[in-house]
């Protein structure tokens, strides 16, 4: 769900210009139309009130691929993850979500001086299993505003019937964008995180210059992702199934190397045997 006032936070995917909204809406929430660039005139849909703001025609490769999996199996992705990570790292799937979501600082966040909501994004956001913790870890009475992009509808579906049942920050915004391309202006989020995609991504240091640019200056970033402990002597078990959960790369590993120039603050730690947590920030001369 999405709201008229909320366009003025959005950009073309392509030139980033301004969006205007021309379509039905349903009590200041867009409904059925499409939302026109005043830059370089492309539209994008927005269908059952959720806007699509990507290009088909660059979901290629291990990004096509990941996203017709998890289409195949949204219902079963978070009780699967739920149940699997134990058996293969010996760590529950509570504690190595801790162990990323304390990097977001949440707590520390305040009300912003210009009066808006305080807005957290979460790039791949899939089935929202993050977004219980994210109102977990609020201060008290602070206005938060939760976006939650994927480019699988079918996860996407998954999340709004999480929210529907109260699980998650109630006023959050979904919608299908490309981690690529990200369709926000600069600087709009006072926290950005992304969790367990972006060894898939075509261009990892793309998405991660795109993270870093619609982040406030000085914002955790948080990227969590599959990478074997170079700590850990795994059992034959253990190999074979962090090769498994790797199947789509031969080099499953942080993107450290892949960071913004300028990156500050780079924080690189295992929360579990098979997933890193790579925390950094980044100042406003590298942010665009």
């Amino acid at each position: 769900m999405m709201w008229e006032r909320d366009v003025t936070l959005l950009a073309c995917p392509d030139c980033r210009g301004q969006l205007v909204w021309h379509g039905q809406s349903e009590d200041g929430r867009l409904d059925e139309g499409r939302l026109l660039c005043g830059g370089c005139g492309e539209t994008w849909e927005v269908a059952d009130g959720l806007a699509r703001l990507y290009r088909e025609d660059r979901v290629q490769g291990t990004d096509r691929l990941m996203r017709h999996i998890y289409d195949g199996l949204p219902a079963l992705h978070d009780p699967l993850t739920a149940v699997l990570t134990p058996l293969f790292q010996s760590v529950s799937e509570s504690r190595m979500r801790d162990g990323y979501m304390r990097r977001l600082e949440l707590g520390a966040l305040k009300p912003r001086d210009d009066g808006q909501p305080v807005r957290v994004l979460e790039v791949g956001v899939g089935a929202g299993a993050n977004l219980p913790r994210i109102r977990g870890s609020l201060p008290p009475g602070l206005p938060v505003e939760v976006w939650g992009l994927d480019l699988s509808t079918g996860m996407l579906a998954q999340c709004e019937k999480r929210l529907r049942k109260g699980r998650g920050v109630k006023d959050t915004r979904l919608l299908v964008a490309d981690a690529h391309s990200l369709p926000f202006r600069d600087a709009t989020f006072d926290r950005v995180f992304h969790v367990g995609g972006i060894g898939g991504y075509r261009q990892p240091a793309v998405a991660l210059r795109e993270m870093a640019r619609v982040a406030m200056p000085g914002t955790p970033l948080v990227v969590v992702d599959e990478q074997l402990d170079s700590g850990l002597r795994p059992s034959l078990f253990q190999r074979a199934a962090f090769r498994a959960l790797t199947f789509y790369t031969r080099e499953a590993r942080s993107p450290r190397a892949l960071l913004p120039q300028g990156a500050e603050g780079v924080i690189e730690e295992q929360v579990s045997p098979f997933y890193y947590c790579l925390t950094f920030r980044v100042p406003a001369a590298v942010t665009g």
